[in-house]
């Protein structure tokens, strides 16, 4: 249950702040499987999180739409990134070029 609301936050904040100021936004889902991890990535075509910021983002109640012209709490990605830690994984960001990618990283379950 824990998993599948850190996709929903992920894909959430990808479809609220993912849009550039003109056109169209795009999102793209993608997941990479390997012997002991799973990378799931989420990436938007918006104005993406500039990288001094990415550890800001991961704590509770951070937003960076100073405006407040988006609802939200700032709790999303903090969410992600502490359900990451729980299941032994991490959250990373990168540049979608233009936009935001988001890759959520975990273990796969030992059979």
């Amino acid at each position: 249950e824990l998993l599948s609301q850190a996709m929903t936050n992920l894909i959430d904040n990808a479809l609220k702040y993912g849009r550039p100021e003109k056109g169209e936004g795009r999102i793209s889902l993608s997941a990479v499987a390997r012997k002991e991890w799973v990378t799931i990535t989420v990436a938007d075509n918006g104005p993406g999180i500039p990288g001094d910021k990415h550890d800001a983002v991961k704590e509770r109640f951070t937003r960076l739409d100073e405006s407040r012209t988006k609802p939200g709490n700032g709790l999303g990605l903090a969410l992600v990134d502490a359900i990451a830690k729980i299941h032994g994984g991490k959250l990373e960001f990168g540049d979608a070029a233009p936009g935001l990618e988001a890759k959520l990283t975990l273990p796969v379950p030992r059979a």
